[in-house]
Protein backbone atom coordinates (compact mmCIF):
# COMPACT_ATOMS: atom_id res chain seq x y z
CA UNK A 1 0.00 0.00 0.00
CA UNK A 2 1.20 3.41 -0.83
CA UNK A 3 1.82 5.69 2.28
CA UNK A 4 0.46 8.97 2.04
CA UNK A 5 2.81 11.86 1.43
CA UNK A 6 3.37 15.06 3.99
CA UNK A 7 5.44 17.88 2.87
CA UNK A 8 6.36 20.03 5.83
CA UNK A 9 7.43 23.35 5.27
CA UNK A 10 9.22 25.17 8.74
CA UNK A 11 12.38 27.37 8.96
CA UNK A 12 13.23 25.49 12.32
CA UNK A 13 15.68 22.56 11.82
CA UNK A 14 14.60 20.93 15.32
CA UNK A 15 10.71 21.20 14.52
CA UNK A 16 11.25 19.98 10.85
CA UNK A 17 13.39 16.89 12.02
CA UNK A 18 10.98 16.15 15.19
CA UNK A 19 7.78 16.16 13.22
CA UNK A 20 9.57 14.27 10.16
CA UNK A 21 10.44 11.28 12.16
CA UNK A 22 7.04 10.84 13.99
CA UNK A 23 5.29 11.23 10.78
CA UNK A 24 7.84 8.64 9.48
CA UNK A 25 6.71 5.88 12.39
CA UNK A 26 3.22 6.48 11.95
CA UNK A 27 3.69 5.51 8.50
CA UNK A 28 3.82 8.21 6.20
CA UNK A 29 6.05 9.75 3.85
CA UNK A 30 7.96 13.03 4.56
CA UNK A 31 9.90 15.60 2.58
CA UNK A 32 10.69 18.63 4.32
CA UNK A 33 11.13 22.41 3.21
CA UNK A 34 12.73 25.08 4.97
CA UNK A 35 11.59 27.66 3.00
CA UNK A 36 8.62 28.65 0.13
CA UNK A 37 11.25 27.87 -2.22
CA UNK A 38 12.17 24.72 -1.29
CA UNK A 39 8.66 23.72 -1.20
CA UNK A 40 7.52 24.79 -4.24
CA UNK A 41 10.58 22.95 -5.92
CA UNK A 42 9.47 19.54 -3.80
CA UNK A 43 5.67 19.96 -4.51
CA UNK A 44 6.94 20.55 -8.22
CA UNK A 45 8.22 16.99 -8.17
CA UNK A 46 5.45 15.14 -6.00
CA UNK A 47 2.24 15.98 -5.37
CA UNK A 48 1.56 16.37 -1.58
CA UNK A 49 -1.63 14.57 0.42
CA UNK A 50 -1.34 17.28 2.83
CA UNK A 51 0.58 19.90 3.72
CA UNK A 52 2.21 21.49 7.08
CA UNK A 53 3.12 25.19 6.40
CA UNK A 54 4.69 27.25 8.81
CA UNK A 55 3.51 30.64 8.62
CA UNK A 56 6.28 32.52 9.58
CA UNK A 57 9.12 31.94 7.78
CA UNK A 58 12.13 34.17 5.99
CA UNK A 59 11.65 35.33 2.65
CA UNK A 60 7.95 34.34 1.17
CA UNK A 61 5.96 33.64 4.23
CA UNK A 62 3.37 31.10 4.50
CA UNK A 63 0.09 32.98 4.48
CA UNK A 64 1.39 34.02 0.95
CA UNK A 65 2.61 30.55 -0.03
CA UNK A 66 -1.25 29.36 0.12
CA UNK A 67 -2.51 32.21 -1.11
CA UNK A 68 -0.11 32.13 -4.26
CA UNK A 69 -1.56 28.03 -4.57
CA UNK A 70 -5.10 29.09 -4.13
CA UNK A 71 -5.13 32.07 -6.77
CA UNK A 72 -3.46 29.63 -9.44
CA UNK A 73 -6.21 27.21 -8.80
CA UNK A 74 -3.16 24.53 -7.64
CA UNK A 75 -4.47 24.31 -3.82
CA UNK A 76 -4.59 20.07 -4.28
CA UNK A 77 -4.96 18.91 -1.20
CA UNK A 78 -4.99 19.88 2.44
CA UNK A 79 -3.08 22.32 4.06
CA UNK A 80 -2.59 22.74 8.06
CA UNK A 81 -1.19 26.36 9.14
CA UNK A 82 1.75 26.54 12.22
CA UNK A 83 2.80 29.21 14.22
CA UNK A 84 4.09 30.55 17.29
CA UNK A 85 2.65 34.05 17.23
CA UNK A 86 -0.84 33.19 15.91
CA UNK A 87 -3.91 35.77 16.27
CA UNK A 88 -7.20 35.20 15.40
CA UNK A 89 -7.55 37.28 12.42
CA UNK A 90 -3.93 35.52 11.50
CA UNK A 91 -6.14 32.20 11.30
CA UNK A 92 -9.37 33.45 9.78
CA UNK A 93 -7.04 35.14 7.07
CA UNK A 94 -6.11 31.15 6.77
CA UNK A 95 -8.89 29.55 6.89
CA UNK A 96 -10.24 31.99 3.86
CA UNK A 97 -7.91 31.17 1.51
CA UNK A 98 -8.45 27.49 2.20
CA UNK A 99 -6.42 26.15 4.86
CA UNK A 100 -7.88 22.96 6.65
CA UNK A 101 -6.77 23.73 9.92
CA UNK A 102 -4.29 25.95 12.16
CA UNK A 103 -2.51 24.74 14.97
CA UNK A 104 -0.43 27.02 17.57
CA UNK A 105 3.38 26.06 18.81
CA UNK A 106 4.55 24.78 20.62
CA UNK A 107 3.62 21.66 18.66
CA UNK A 108 0.93 19.34 20.74
CA UNK A 109 2.11 15.34 18.26
CA UNK A 110 -1.17 14.37 19.79
CA UNK A 111 -3.35 17.19 18.27
CA UNK A 112 -1.06 17.62 15.19
CA UNK A 113 -1.53 13.93 14.72
CA UNK A 114 -5.80 13.85 15.22
CA UNK A 115 -5.49 17.20 12.50
CA UNK A 116 -3.89 15.48 9.92
CA UNK A 117 -6.03 12.72 10.37
CA UNK A 118 -9.04 14.17 10.36
CA UNK A 119 -7.84 16.39 7.15
CA UNK A 120 -6.80 13.38 5.45
CA UNK A 121 -10.10 11.34 6.29
CA UNK A 122 -11.78 14.64 5.19
CA UNK A 123 -10.28 14.69 1.46
CA UNK A 124 -10.84 10.89 1.17
CA UNK A 125 -14.45 11.14 2.00
CA UNK A 126 -14.49 14.37 -0.19
CA UNK A 127 -13.08 12.22 -3.23
CA UNK A 128 -15.32 9.39 -2.51
CA UNK A 129 -18.51 11.56 -2.93
CA UNK A 130 -16.86 13.03 -6.12
CA UNK A 131 -16.30 9.22 -7.02
CA UNK A 132 -20.55 8.62 -6.16
CA UNK A 133 -22.03 11.46 -7.59
CA UNK A 134 -20.42 10.32 -10.52
CA UNK A 135 -20.82 6.74 -10.39
CA UNK A 136 -24.40 6.88 -7.84
CA UNK A 137 -24.69 3.14 -6.40
CA UNK A 138 -23.47 1.29 -9.36
CA UNK A 139 -21.56 -2.29 -7.97
CA UNK A 140 -17.66 -2.54 -7.91
CA UNK A 141 -17.97 -6.37 -8.54
CA UNK A 142 -19.64 -7.44 -11.74
CA UNK A 143 -22.73 -8.85 -11.83
CA UNK A 144 -23.30 -12.89 -12.30
CA UNK A 145 -22.38 -16.54 -10.96
CA UNK A 146 -22.09 -18.15 -14.66
CA UNK A 147 -19.16 -20.06 -14.83
CA UNK A 148 -17.42 -17.19 -16.89
CA UNK A 149 -18.24 -14.57 -14.93
CA UNK A 150 -16.92 -16.14 -11.66
CA UNK A 151 -13.79 -17.05 -13.73
CA UNK A 152 -13.19 -13.81 -14.24
CA UNK A 153 -13.50 -12.50 -11.45
CA UNK A 154 -11.27 -14.71 -9.84
CA UNK A 155 -8.81 -13.56 -12.96
CA UNK A 156 -8.78 -9.99 -12.54
CA UNK A 157 -7.38 -10.47 -8.36
CA UNK A 158 -4.75 -12.55 -9.46
CA UNK A 159 -4.10 -9.43 -11.96
CA UNK A 160 -4.49 -7.16 -9.05
CA UNK A 161 -2.35 -9.08 -7.02
CA UNK A 162 1.00 -8.65 -9.44
CA UNK A 163 0.16 -6.23 -12.33
CA UNK A 164 0.03 -2.49 -12.29
CA UNK A 165 -0.81 -2.17 -16.20
CA UNK A 166 -3.90 -3.69 -17.39
CA UNK A 167 -5.35 -3.63 -21.15
CA UNK A 168 -9.35 -4.17 -21.43
CA UNK A 169 -11.25 -5.49 -24.25
CA UNK A 170 -14.75 -5.50 -24.67
CA UNK A 171 -17.95 -4.05 -26.80
CA UNK A 172 -19.55 -0.70 -25.87
CA UNK A 173 -22.01 -1.61 -22.91
CA UNK A 174 -20.34 -4.50 -21.14
CA UNK A 175 -19.10 -2.77 -18.29
CA UNK A 176 -15.63 -2.00 -18.74
CA UNK A 177 -15.52 0.41 -15.97
CA UNK A 178 -17.10 -2.11 -13.50
CA UNK A 179 -14.19 -4.09 -13.96
CA UNK A 180 -11.37 -1.24 -13.89
CA UNK A 181 -13.19 -0.58 -10.31
CA UNK A 182 -13.23 -3.84 -9.25
CA UNK A 183 -9.24 -4.30 -10.37
CA UNK A 184 -8.49 -1.33 -7.88
CA UNK A 185 -10.95 -2.57 -4.82
CA UNK A 186 -8.73 -5.63 -5.17
CA UNK A 187 -5.10 -3.87 -5.97
CA UNK A 188 -2.63 -2.49 -3.52
CA UNK A 189 -3.98 0.80 -3.53
CA UNK A 190 -7.63 0.31 -2.83
CA UNK A 191 -7.72 3.03 -0.32
CA UNK A 192 -6.29 5.49 -2.85
CA UNK A 193 -7.83 7.46 -5.66
CA UNK A 194 -9.74 5.63 -8.78
CA UNK A 195 -9.48 8.45 -11.67
CA UNK A 196 -11.52 7.90 -15.24
CA UNK A 197 -11.01 9.61 -18.13
CA UNK A 198 -12.19 8.97 -21.61
CA UNK A 199 -9.17 9.19 -23.72
CA UNK A 200 -11.47 10.81 -26.87
CA UNK A 201 -13.12 13.72 -24.88
CA UNK A 202 -10.37 15.35 -24.04
CA UNK A 203 -9.07 18.17 -26.76
CA UNK A 204 -6.64 16.90 -29.54
CA UNK A 205 -3.62 19.18 -28.30
CA UNK A 206 -4.50 19.13 -24.39
CA UNK A 207 -4.23 15.62 -24.09
CA UNK A 208 -0.76 15.15 -22.87
CA UNK A 209 -1.30 18.42 -20.44
CA UNK A 210 -4.24 16.73 -19.24
CA UNK A 211 -2.51 13.05 -18.55
CA UNK A 212 0.87 14.40 -17.19
CA UNK A 213 0.07 17.78 -15.98
CA UNK A 214 2.15 20.77 -17.30
CA UNK A 215 4.84 23.35 -15.70
CA UNK A 216 4.35 27.63 -16.46
CA UNK A 217 6.55 29.52 -14.71
CA UNK A 218 7.08 28.50 -11.12
CA UNK A 219 3.35 27.24 -11.66
CA UNK A 220 2.39 23.11 -11.33
CA UNK A 221 -0.74 22.11 -12.63
CA UNK A 222 -1.00 18.16 -11.99
CA UNK A 223 -2.55 15.59 -14.32
CA UNK A 224 -4.42 12.72 -13.89
CA UNK A 225 -1.14 10.75 -13.62
CA UNK A 226 -1.05 13.07 -10.19
CA UNK A 227 -4.41 12.77 -8.76
CA UNK A 228 -3.90 9.04 -9.19
CA UNK A 229 -0.89 8.70 -7.09
CA UNK A 230 -1.28 5.11 -5.29
CA UNK A 231 -4.26 4.58 -6.79
CA UNK A 232 -5.81 3.64 -10.56
CA UNK A 233 -5.94 5.60 -13.81
CA UNK A 234 -8.59 4.23 -15.79
CA UNK A 235 -8.14 5.37 -19.14
CA UNK A 236 -11.23 4.26 -21.98
CA UNK A 237 -10.73 4.96 -25.64
CA UNK A 238 -6.93 4.21 -25.40
CA UNK A 239 -6.70 3.75 -29.21
CA UNK A 240 -7.39 7.73 -29.59
CA UNK A 241 -4.79 8.39 -27.54
CA UNK A 242 -2.53 11.03 -29.82
CA UNK A 243 1.02 10.17 -30.77
CA UNK A 244 2.45 12.48 -28.22
CA UNK A 245 0.98 10.91 -25.46
CA UNK A 246 1.46 7.98 -27.35
CA UNK A 247 5.51 8.85 -26.93
CA UNK A 248 5.35 9.99 -23.56
CA UNK A 249 3.50 6.97 -22.25
CA UNK A 250 6.15 4.49 -23.70
CA UNK A 251 8.90 6.35 -21.67
CA UNK A 252 6.83 6.51 -18.53
CA UNK A 253 6.17 2.43 -18.74
CA UNK A 254 9.57 1.98 -19.92
CA UNK A 255 11.88 3.91 -17.33
CA UNK A 256 8.75 3.98 -14.36
CA UNK A 257 8.68 8.07 -14.58
CA UNK A 258 7.40 10.66 -16.77
CA UNK A 259 7.68 14.73 -17.24
CA UNK A 260 5.51 16.67 -17.24
CA UNK A 261 4.53 19.17 -20.14
CA UNK A 262 7.69 21.72 -20.33
CA UNK A 263 9.32 20.25 -17.92
CA UNK A 264 12.07 18.12 -17.59
CA UNK A 265 11.81 16.78 -13.84
CA UNK A 266 11.19 13.20 -13.39
CA UNK A 267 8.07 12.11 -11.46
CA UNK A 268 8.33 8.70 -10.15
CA UNK A 269 5.05 6.39 -11.69
CA UNK A 270 3.46 5.51 -8.49
CA UNK A 271 0.10 4.50 -10.26
CA UNK A 272 -1.78 1.15 -11.57
CA UNK A 273 -2.85 1.90 -15.16
CA UNK A 274 -6.28 0.03 -16.57
CA UNK A 275 -6.81 0.86 -20.28
CA UNK A 276 -9.74 -0.29 -22.31
CA UNK A 277 -10.68 -0.28 -25.96
CA UNK A 278 -13.92 -1.78 -28.21
CA UNK A 279 -11.62 -3.13 -30.89
CA UNK A 280 -8.48 -4.90 -31.19
CA UNK A 281 -6.05 -2.31 -31.16
CA UNK A 282 -3.37 -4.56 -33.19
CA UNK A 283 -5.58 -3.18 -35.84
CA UNK A 284 -4.33 -0.06 -35.91
CA UNK A 285 -0.90 -0.75 -35.19
CA UNK A 286 -0.61 -2.42 -38.16
CA UNK A 287 -2.45 0.63 -39.86
CA UNK A 288 0.16 2.75 -38.05
CA UNK A 289 -1.69 4.94 -35.93
CA UNK A 290 -1.24 3.40 -32.66
CA UNK A 291 2.76 2.42 -31.45
CA UNK A 292 3.54 -0.55 -31.71
CA UNK A 293 6.06 -0.56 -29.06
CA UNK A 294 3.63 0.85 -26.29
CA UNK A 295 1.09 -1.65 -27.58
CA UNK A 296 3.46 -4.51 -26.39
CA UNK A 297 3.83 -2.75 -22.78
CA UNK A 298 0.04 -1.91 -22.27
CA UNK A 299 -0.85 -5.67 -23.94
CA UNK A 300 0.89 -8.19 -21.27
CA UNK A 301 -2.35 -8.82 -19.11
CA UNK A 302 -5.26 -8.23 -21.79
CA UNK A 303 -8.37 -9.03 -20.46
CA UNK A 304 -11.49 -9.54 -22.76
CA UNK A 305 -14.90 -8.55 -21.26
CA UNK A 306 -17.93 -11.35 -22.95
CA UNK A 307 -21.05 -9.80 -24.74
CA UNK A 308 -23.81 -10.10 -22.53
CA UNK A 309 -24.98 -12.82 -25.41
CA UNK A 310 -22.29 -14.89 -23.94
CA UNK A 311 -23.35 -15.39 -20.83
CA UNK A 312 -27.40 -15.11 -21.41
CA UNK A 313 -27.38 -16.92 -17.98
CA UNK A 314 -26.78 -13.92 -16.06
CA UNK A 315 -29.69 -11.88 -17.61
CA UNK A 316 -32.13 -12.37 -15.01
CA UNK A 317 -29.54 -11.28 -11.91
CA UNK A 318 -28.94 -8.50 -14.02
CA UNK A 319 -32.49 -7.56 -14.70
CA UNK A 320 -33.67 -8.02 -10.25
CA UNK A 321 -30.39 -6.04 -9.66
CA UNK A 322 -31.06 -3.63 -11.85
CA UNK A 323 -34.60 -3.27 -10.48
CA UNK A 324 -33.46 -2.79 -7.39
CA UNK A 325 -30.92 0.19 -7.93
CA UNK A 326 -33.52 2.08 -9.93
CA UNK A 327 -36.12 2.01 -7.15
CA UNK A 328 -33.55 3.07 -5.04
CA UNK A 329 -31.47 5.52 -6.94
CA UNK A 330 -34.22 7.25 -8.36
CA UNK A 331 -37.02 6.10 -6.87
CA UNK A 332 -39.35 4.63 -9.23
CA UNK A 333 -41.77 2.17 -8.64
CA UNK A 334 -41.14 -1.73 -7.62
CA UNK A 335 -41.49 -4.29 -10.27
CA UNK A 336 -40.55 -7.88 -10.99
CA UNK A 337 -40.10 -9.34 -14.34
CA UNK A 338 -42.36 -12.82 -14.66
CA UNK A 339 -40.20 -15.77 -15.27
CA UNK A 340 -41.41 -16.20 -19.07
CA UNK A 341 -40.36 -12.32 -19.52
CA UNK A 342 -37.27 -13.64 -18.21
CA UNK A 343 -37.03 -16.09 -20.11
CA UNK A 344 -37.91 -14.31 -23.06
CA UNK A 345 -34.86 -11.90 -22.32
CA UNK A 346 -32.58 -14.78 -21.76
CA UNK A 347 -32.46 -15.10 -25.39
CA UNK A 348 -32.88 -11.83 -27.14
CA UNK A 349 -29.41 -10.27 -28.79
CA UNK A 350 -28.45 -7.51 -26.00
CA UNK A 351 -26.46 -5.96 -28.95
CA UNK A 352 -26.06 -3.04 -26.36
CA UNK A 353 -24.87 -5.64 -23.64
CA UNK A 354 -25.62 -4.65 -19.89
CA UNK A 355 -26.57 -0.64 -20.91
CA UNK A 356 -28.97 -2.07 -23.18
CA UNK A 357 -30.63 -4.30 -20.44
CA UNK A 358 -30.36 -1.46 -17.75
CA UNK A 359 -31.74 1.29 -20.45
CA UNK A 360 -34.77 -1.84 -20.68
CA UNK A 361 -35.73 -2.10 -17.23
CA UNK A 362 -35.53 1.74 -16.57
CA UNK A 363 -38.04 2.18 -19.98
CA UNK A 364 -40.45 -0.70 -18.22
CA UNK A 365 -40.44 0.66 -14.34
CA UNK A 366 -41.04 4.14 -15.94
CA UNK A 367 -43.52 3.25 -18.03
CA UNK A 368 -45.98 -0.03 -16.54
CA UNK A 369 -48.51 0.19 -14.01
CA UNK A 370 -48.16 -3.40 -13.08
CA UNK A 371 -46.52 -5.31 -10.59
CA UNK A 372 -45.16 -8.04 -12.72
CA UNK A 373 -43.88 -7.18 -16.33
CA UNK A 374 -44.55 -9.65 -18.46
CA UNK A 375 -43.21 -11.44 -21.48
CA UNK A 376 -46.07 -9.11 -24.23
CA UNK A 377 -44.82 -6.16 -22.28
CA UNK A 378 -41.16 -6.76 -22.55
CA UNK A 379 -41.86 -7.68 -26.41
CA UNK A 380 -43.68 -4.47 -26.92
CA UNK A 381 -41.00 -2.58 -25.26
CA UNK A 382 -37.99 -3.48 -27.32
CA UNK A 383 -40.51 -3.87 -30.52
CA UNK A 384 -40.77 0.10 -29.86
CA UNK A 385 -37.09 0.56 -31.49
CA UNK A 386 -37.45 1.72 -35.04
CA UNK A 387 -36.74 -2.09 -36.80
CA UNK A 388 -34.12 -2.57 -39.13
CA UNK A 389 -34.25 -4.95 -41.83
CA UNK A 390 -31.31 -7.60 -42.26
CA UNK A 391 -32.28 -8.25 -45.45
CA UNK A 392 -30.87 -6.83 -48.35
CA UNK A 393 -32.72 -4.26 -49.67
CA UNK A 394 -34.22 -6.22 -52.73
CA UNK A 395 -35.82 -8.01 -50.36
CA UNK A 396 -37.53 -5.56 -48.09
CA UNK A 397 -41.06 -6.19 -47.65
CA UNK A 398 -42.20 -2.37 -48.86
CA UNK A 399 -40.71 0.27 -51.17
CA UNK A 400 -38.17 2.46 -48.99
CA UNK A 401 -40.13 5.58 -50.83
CA UNK A 402 -43.13 4.32 -48.45
CA UNK A 403 -41.23 4.17 -45.12
CA UNK A 404 -40.43 7.21 -42.83
CA UNK A 405 -37.81 9.53 -43.75
CA UNK A 406 -35.81 8.38 -40.49
CA UNK A 407 -36.67 4.51 -41.23
CA UNK A 408 -35.91 5.08 -44.29
CA UNK A 409 -32.55 6.88 -44.02
CA UNK A 410 -31.14 4.14 -41.24
CA UNK A 411 -32.22 0.90 -43.20
CA UNK A 412 -30.07 2.28 -46.27
CA UNK A 413 -27.18 3.05 -43.87
CA UNK A 414 -27.62 -0.55 -42.45
CA UNK A 415 -27.26 -1.95 -46.00
CA UNK A 416 -24.85 -0.24 -47.01
CA UNK A 417 -22.45 -0.75 -44.23
CA UNK A 418 -22.84 -4.16 -44.55
CA UNK A 419 -22.62 -4.49 -48.18
CA UNK A 420 -18.84 -2.58 -47.32
CA UNK A 421 -18.04 -4.85 -43.97
CA UNK A 422 -18.39 -8.06 -46.61
CA UNK A 423 -15.99 -6.19 -48.78
CA UNK A 424 -12.76 -5.62 -45.91
CA UNK A 425 -13.85 -9.02 -44.61
CA UNK A 426 -15.56 -7.40 -41.28
CA UNK A 427 -12.05 -5.18 -40.71
CA UNK A 428 -12.73 -1.68 -39.10
CA UNK A 429 -10.04 0.31 -39.52
CA UNK A 430 -10.28 -0.19 -42.96
CA UNK A 431 -13.93 0.07 -43.43
CA UNK A 432 -13.65 3.35 -41.30
CA UNK A 433 -11.18 4.19 -44.10
CA UNK A 434 -13.58 3.38 -47.12
CA UNK A 435 -16.56 5.14 -46.12
CA UNK A 436 -14.54 8.15 -44.73
CA UNK A 437 -16.05 8.03 -40.91
CA UNK A 438 -13.93 8.22 -37.76
CA UNK A 439 -13.62 4.79 -36.21
CA UNK A 440 -15.38 6.08 -33.06
CA UNK A 441 -18.30 7.16 -34.93
CA UNK A 442 -18.59 4.43 -37.01
CA UNK A 443 -18.80 1.95 -34.08
CA UNK A 444 -21.47 4.28 -32.39
CA UNK A 445 -23.29 3.86 -35.77
CA UNK A 446 -22.75 0.05 -36.09
CA UNK A 447 -24.37 -0.37 -32.95
CA UNK A 448 -27.47 1.97 -33.41
CA UNK A 449 -27.74 -0.17 -36.68
CA UNK A 450 -27.64 -3.42 -34.67
CA UNK A 451 -24.28 -4.60 -37.07
CA UNK A 452 -21.78 -6.60 -35.40
CA UNK A 453 -18.63 -6.65 -37.68
CA UNK A 454 -17.64 -9.46 -35.53
CA UNK A 455 -19.78 -11.60 -37.65
CA UNK A 456 -18.31 -10.53 -40.91
CA UNK A 457 -15.10 -12.16 -42.39
CA UNK A 458 -16.12 -15.94 -41.01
Amino acid sequence: MTAQFILVVDDEPDIRQLVSEILEDEGYDVAVAENAEEAKELRRKRRPDLVLLDIWMPGEDGISLLKGWQKSGSLCCPVIMMSGHGTIETAVEATRLGAYDFIEKPLSMAKMLLAIENALNSEQLKQENKGLRDQVTESYEPIGNSTLMINLREQIKRIAEHNNVVLIYGDSGVGKEVFARYYHANSNGANRPFVRATVSSFEADNVSKELFGWESGDKVHYGLLDESRGGCLYLSDIGALPEDAQKRFLITLREGYYTRVKSSEHVDLDTALVFSSQHDLRDDVAAGLFDGDLFSQINVIPLLIPSLREHPEDVPELLSYYVDQLTGQDGLPYRHFSVPAQNFLRNHEWFGNIRELRNLVQRLLIMGTDSEITQEEVEESLGAEIPIFNSPLSQVPQSLFDLPLRQAREQFEHDYLDFQLNQVSGNVSKLAELVQMERTHLYRKMRSLNIDPKKYGK
